[in-house]
This record gives structure tokens, sequence and C-alpha cells, in this order.
């Protein structure tokens, strides 16, 4: 049999790499896109102002003033259109970034080995997969590619502006890091007055499900009151957090507005105070208004700056933690060991083991387990025993000592025959998307039918999956089985690929009586000519065996 090679694994940086090389195209587009943007935004102003000084000077050409007008119209209303194409490619473009993260993510995590997920809880990871990557979706779409484009639209206007009154660009270019400096400054306060209110809102939603698991002790204590109190105090806060947000926004525009007038009436003022300083702002009627336009869109984009600038900074944190998950170490994943079928199923010599920097769960243990025999591991609560199971799987390798399966390290087994091998049953069926049958081959092209139906029929479960209304191709729902049933597609999941070794990690723990027994028979069906690991008391009381106790007694 051939092995199977570990996957590349891809560092963060080349992701963006490959997916600008893959995606070149769209890269080309979108740049001339915001060209198109900026040429759009920046052009009518011009045409007005040749319109208007062709008026008033009276010199002026039908055919060409008529161009000019339908020109004009035709880019004022085009630039909508343009703005919403440049938009739609930005956040295109960061969905391809996120699309090709998540799948170097999702690589990378088949890679990790099993201390990553022992030190990592569940929800941190999912976190790293969505609220990270989301942000970094943001970093793009809201972030660096629009700050480049209203940069671009800055500099564009700034470089016209000079062209037409250098006075005018010389006085823009002074008040512009002030505007920008007071554009920040209320949009960090609006920004902590949102976090505010949403902190306030999540200790509102955390009391309600607090309230109503408790109703009945609060009402025996008379807490009413009190309760009400607390409602009262996150209530406020969130009133007042979203008062404060709401003045920071209302007061925003007429500052903003005023200080545009401030510098026309400046400029206006200046212009007509001496010879000299009017011929440096070199106005004339067209001028003005272009002038005026060009002074009232360049806000836009310094106010747009703000905002991404904020989401750069909230981006930071996350690149940071996707940087810290492809830097995790990856496992061992040669491939190239393949067990050896004439060799003792299991030996563990002088082995110990402990997560991380912890003291070790068991050390100096040694077992020794014969073809077809049935051993139960035994021992207290916290001794090693389903951590004992993970390194017979090769999910762990021991810190000392020796795992050997049928003569191979099961950590360098090659990949395909993992499931030839090993049969695992945990205490709890985990369910996958799919049919009924999904959940017995997990998608494995090499499970049969006829091995689908045979470990079905081994466990019991055949009439009852041969019920359902698709039979085995019904999509699977929880209440199609009872918590025992469950455990049987767990085994019959176990043994369908016919494994010479099955591991049972106390799967009757969770059951009832009746139910248990219906399980047992399964067991002692599957257990038939196969060497089998058992940390359950009762298939050891049905089935004999030999009794190995981990730890200390």
């Amino acid at each position: 049999m051939t092995c199977s090679m570990p996957r590349e694994v891809v560092p963060m940086g080349n992701v963006f790499l490959q997916t600008l090389r893959k995606n070149s195209l769209l890269l080309l587009i979108l740049i001339l896109a915001i060209i198109a943007s900026i040429a759009v935004s920046i052009t009518p102003p011009l045409i007005l102002q040749y319109i208007i000084d062709s008026l008033v000077s009276g010199a002026f050409s039908t055919y060409p003033l008529m161009a000019a007008g339908v020109l004009y119209f035709t880019l004022n209303a085009g630039s909508g259109l343009v703005d919403a194409f440049k938009e739609t490619l930005i956040t295109i473009f960061g969905q391809k970034i996120t699309h090709d993260l998540r799948s170097a993510m999702c690589r990378r995590l088949d890679d990790l080995p099993a201390s990553y997920f022992v030190n990592h809880e569940a929800g941190a990871v999912t976190s790293l997969f969505v609220n990270d990557v989301d942000t970094l979706e943001n970093l793009f779409d809201s972030g660096v590619v629009s700050m480049i484009a209203d940069v671009f639209t800055i500099f564009s206007i700034l470089a016209v502006v000079f062209h037409l009154s250098p006075g005018l660009g010389a006085l823009i270019c002074i008040c512009l890091p002030l505007l920008f400096l007071l554009t920040r400054y209320f949009q960090k306060r609006m920004l902590q007055a949102q976090r505010d209110n949403r902190i306030a809102v999540s200790r509102t939603n955390e009391l309600i499900p607090e309230t109503v698991h408790n109703i009945r002790t609060i009402h025996t204590c008379q807490q009413e009151r009190y309760m009400r109190q607390r409602y009262g105090r996150t209530i406020r806060d969130s009133f007042e957090a979203m008062e404060r947000s709401n003045f920071c926004d209302s007061i925003y525009s007429p500052i903003i507005i005023t200080n545009c007038t401030v510098i026309i009436c400046l400029m206006m003022s200046l212009s007509v105070s001496s010879p000299s300083l009017q011929e440096l702002f070199g106005m004339t009627v067209g001028s003005v208004v272009a002038l005026i336009a060009y002074v009232r869109r360049i806000f836009s984009p310094l106010e747009s700056i703000g905002m991404e600038i904020q989401n750069i900074q909230s981006a930071v944190a996350g690149i940071g933690r996707l940087k810290d998950f492809f830097a995790e170490p990856v496992q061992e994943k040669n491939g190239t060991m393949e067990p050896d079928p004439a060799a003792t199923p299991l030996v563990i010599g002088d082995a110990a083991f402990g997560y991380g920097k912890e003291a070790d769960i068991f050390h100096h243990f040694t077992l020794i387990v014969e073809a077809g025999e049935m051993v139960t591991i035994t021992g207290r609560t916290g001794s090693g025993k389903s951590t004992l199971f993970k390194l017979i799987l090769g999910l762990y390798r021991p810190r000392q000592g020796q795992v050997h399966v049928f003569g191979c390290d099961p950590s360098r087994m090659a990949a395909p025959l993992r499931r030839q091998v090993f049969g695992y049953v945990e205490q709890q069926f985990h369910a996958i998307h799919g049919t009924v049958a999904d959940q017995i081959s997990l998608k494995d092209p090499r499970v049969t039918p006829e091995a689908i139906e045979k470990a079905l029929h081994l466990v019991g479960l055949w009439d009852t999956c041969h019920a359902l209304p698709q039979g085995l191709a019904t999509p699977y729902k929880p209440e199609f089985f009872s918590r025992g049933q469950g455990q049987l597609l767990s085994i019959a999941r176990a043994v369908v690929m016919d494994p010479q070794i099955l591991l049972f990690d106390e799967i009757t723990a969770n059951l009832d009586s009746l139910t248990e027994s219906q399980v047992l028979q399964a067991l002692q069906a599957v257990a038939q000519n196969r060497t089998v690991l058992s940390i359950s008391h009762r298939l050891y009381e049905s089935q004999g065996g030999r009794r190995i106790v981990i730890g200390d007694p």
C-alpha cells in the first residue's frame, strides 16, 4: 500500500501572494476602477468651470457648450455607478483573500497535532476562522484598499486645486491635518460610545436567561426590586452610550460644513484683499464654483480615511492571532510506516506522558496485548485511561518509552491504513452533515454499500435504518435515533472498515440499563476475532478478558 504524503503548509504571507497571482486580472480591473472613480470625481467641476466661464465671457460655441453640458450630467449620473462598481470589486477582492485564507487554515488544521486542540478551546479556534478572518476581510474592503483609493482621491483633488488656485491649495494643506485630527477625535468618541452600548446590551442579555433560570428563587426571596434595579442600570448605561454617540454624530457634520464654509470665505476674502493675493488665488467665476465643489468633495474621503484607519487598527490583533496559528508546529506526518500483520498488535514499553508542561499523568507504563485478546483498562478519574487510547491511536507521542502497533509507530502510520487498523468508539456519538449512510462511511469512498449494510446488521440497526423514509439515503437528524442507537451507529462506524483493533472509551457510561444491554450485545458481536481494549467495567463483567489498572490505585 502506498502512503499519503502530508499536504504542504503555506505560511500566511504566501496566501496573500498566491491570491494576488491567481486574481491578477481582478486586481488590474480594480486599479482601473479606482482610477475611473477618481477621474469621474474630479472631472465634473472642471467641465462646470468651462461652461460658466464660457457663458460669462460670451465667447462660446453652441455645440461644444452643449457637448460639455451633456458630458457634465453624464459624469454626475455615472459617478454613482462607477463608485458602486469599485466598491463591489473591493468587496470581491477581500472575499477572495479570506476564501483562500480559510482554505489554507483548513489544510493547516488537519496538520496540527492533537496537543493544539488540548491547549486551545473549540470556541477560540472557531473565533479564528470566523471573527478574525472576517476582521481581515474588513481590513481589505473597508481598510487598506479603500484607504489607498481615498488617499489618491485627496491627492488628485489637491493637484487640481493647486492648478486652479495655488493659494487655496496651500490653505487646504494647512487645514487638512487639523480637520483630520478633528475627524479622528469624533470617530473615536463615537466608537467608544458604541462599544459601551454593546457592553451594556450584552449585560442586559445576560440578565434575561439568569432571571428566567432563577425566577422561582427571585419570587421566593422577594428580590424583584433588586432585579429591576439591575435591569435599570444596564438599560440606563445603554441609553447614555447611545446618547453620546448620537451627540457626536449630530455635531460632527455641522462642524465640517462650518469649516468648509470658513475655508471658502477665507479664500474669497483673501483673493480680493490685494492684487498679489488675487493673482495667487487666481479666481474666475467658473473657478470659484469649481473650487467650492472641490473643497466640499475633499471632506468625504478624509472622513472615510479616519474610519479605515480604525478598521486597520482593529484588524492588527486578528492578524497577530492568525500569524500565531500559522506558526504553530505541525505534527510529523511522514506516513511511511505500514503495520506488520504478523507482529504483536500492541506493545507499550515504559511509556510516560503529560500534556504540555504539566506533570506526567502516568509513567513507566508497560502493556503487551496479543491478537484476539480483550483488555479492560481501569483506574481512577484523571489517571490517563482516555489519554492512553490517544497514544495508541498516534494522536500523541509519549515523553519517554515507546508505543508500537503491529510493529509500527502509530503516529507515523500511513494515513489510509489507520481506519483499517483502528476502530475507535467514544462516549458520545458525533454526527456529521449528510445522510445516515454518511454517518457510517464518513464519506470515505473506500466504504462500500455492502460494508455499511454488514456493519448495521452486526450492531442490529439495519431494520431501523431501512425503515427510514429514504432508507440509508435519508438526511440524518438526531431525532431519528435514541442515545443508545447513536452509540450503535458509532460502533458500526468503527467496524465498517473491518479494523484489527477496537478501542471502546466508556461507551455505556451515559446509558440506561436496557439500552446498555443492547449496546453490550452489539459489542460482543463486533468483538469476535478482534483485539479489543475497553474502558468499561460492564464489558469486562459480561465478556471477561484481562484487567489492567493504570495510575495510582
